[in-house]
């Protein structure tokens, strides 16, 4: 006998032993809702040496948008910076071109200082 010979054979016996399960799908057009972007505050910090950097605050300490935006932010102004603990640093003071950016990306922006 061929495998497809065993199948037919097997649903005569019980036709719902190999009904194939039903997939869970989402309906066309409706996807899973992304997480709200959070509110961001920009301010300037004096770094040692009088360094100047901008700091971003606002997002939790493991959420990875905030990487992901910090690689963004560093390409567009062509800046170092970092991400720790939730905050991006970057080297110099952006407030303005920050600010544009990030209301451009969709986020709410509040410059303190």
């Amino acid at each position: 006998m061929t495998p497809a010979d065993w199948r037919d054979a097997l649903r005569a016996l019980d036709p719902q032993s190999l009904a194939p399960e039903p997939e869970e799908t989402e309906a066309p057009g409706q996807e899973a809702a992304p997480a709200p972007l959070p509110m961001l505050r920009i301010e300037v910090d004096r770094k040692r040496a009088g360094k100047i950097a901008t700091i971003i605050t606002g997002f939790e300490p493991d959420d990875p948008r905030a990487d992901e935006l910090a690689g963004t932010l560093k390409r567009k102004l062509a800046a170092g910076g970092s991400v720790r603990d939730g905050e991006i640093l970057i080297q110099g003071d952006r407030r303005m071109r920050l600010t544009e950016i990030l209301r451009a990306l969709g986020y709410k922006v509040k410059v303190i200082g």
